[in-house]
């Protein structure tokens, strides 16, 4: 009788806790920590607790690139702070185009659409949001920029040259070209260095000798919900943590059999004391999930492959104006506005 129910607390425990791979299907993808769904379990909200659960760990940072585990939550609050990085977190983008003049192959709208999605460093807690009836920028809300340059022949080129970039002078127009143009004070308030594309080798079009372009750009705070240029990452994303449970020891043939179901680093053998082959979990978190293994007969029954609910590993890669642990700060404190708003409204209506 203990050992029955025993057994079915520790099922009870993994459907709450895990989702679980089979051959083909996925089970347990529910949350189902709802108060009173289990007889014994409290799984009414609690602050005390949440904060004891609730933690994040920075894996890896860089200039543009971080990976991070937020632990603890519901995958409802996890989605929410990748919706909120691709779509509520403003940035500085390129908006109206004014082309004077344009003699490349390029048409017009296909350039104006070039320099609208070329990523701007500038920190756009530094602007405000430009008003819709505004039709002149201020330094507090604008970024000016020109681009202004024609293609020449290089008259040090050899006879024989063959190589445009040693016969024409300026004939691909990158973003290097873009020049600010500060407005009102903002030479005084910025470096150079501070304000302009990311990246300086983006190619915008290609000249020949005689063509130029003559454009004057403008440039304002936005959102990725208007529009996907204002969206501050280039990638967003996260995956539940893998678990890998082997239910009995693997040893030579079977061992070298079970690594290859895994991607490279997931599954390592190691030499026993007798000097056999026998296969040990290394590394869950860097496996795909394919569900190979449980392709083989000799293998599957002694596997189990599941994903921890309540662990999301987050992968954000930031197109450069902001690094990308300020985005994600960013990002949870549009989350805490939404939730003081909705909290507000409760208390105005008298819920």
């Amino acid at each position: 009788m203990i050992n029955n129910i025993a057994t079915k607390m520790e099922r009870i425990e993994e459907i709450r806790t895990r989702v679980k791979l089979e051959s083909h299907e996925v089970f347990n993808v529910h949350s189902t920590d709802i108060p009173g769904t289990y007889t014994g379990y409290d799984d009414s909200w609690n602050l005390d607790k949440f904060k004891k659960n609730f933690h994040v760990d920075m894996v890896r940072l860089t200039a543009d690139e971080a990976e991070f585990d937020m632990i603890g939550i519901d995958a409802s609050i996890a989605n929410a702070v990748r919706r909120i990085l691709l779509s509520e977190v403003p940035t500085m983008a390129v908006e109206k185009v004014f082309i004077y003049n344009n003699t490349t192959v390029m048409q017009d709208e296909a350039l104006a659409h070039r320099l609208g999605l070329v990523p701007l460093k500038a920190d756009p807690r530094m602007f405000e949001y430009r008003s819709k009836d505004q039709t002149e920028g201020t330094a507090e809300d604008t970024l000016e920029f020109e681009l202004k340059i024609k293609c020449t022949r290089n008259p040090a080129a050899a006879k024989d040259a063959t190589d445009p970039d040693e016969l024409y002078l300026d004939h691909k127009v990158t973003t290097a070209m873009m020049k600010w143009v500060p407005i009102g004070n903002q030479a005084e308030m910025y470096q150079e260095a501070d304000i302009g594309p990311v990246l300086k080798d983006i190619l915008l079009t290609k000249m020949r000798p005689g063509q130029e372009v003559d454009i004057k750009m403008t440039a304002v705070k936005g959102l990725g919900q208007d529009h996907a240029k204002f969206s501050p990452v280039a990638t967003a994303s996260y995956r539940l943590l893998p678990e890998i449970i082997l239910k009995k020891d693997f040893y030579d043939e079977l061992a070298v059999k079970l690594q290859k179901c895994f991607s490279p680093g997931v599954i390592k053998l190691e030499r026993t004391p007798e000097g056999r082959k026998k296969a040990r979990v290394a590394n869950a978190r860097i496996d795909t999930c394919s569900r190979e293994v449980l392709r083989h007969d000799d293998l599957k029954d002694f596997v189990s492959l599941n994903r921890v609910r309540d662990h999301f590993i987050f992968s954000v890669e930031s197109t450069g104006a902001l690094t990308p642990d300020i985005l994600v700060s960013e990002a949870l404190k549009v989350l805490m506005g939404k939730c003081q708003t909705f909290l507000q409204e409760l208390e105005d209506t008298g819920t």
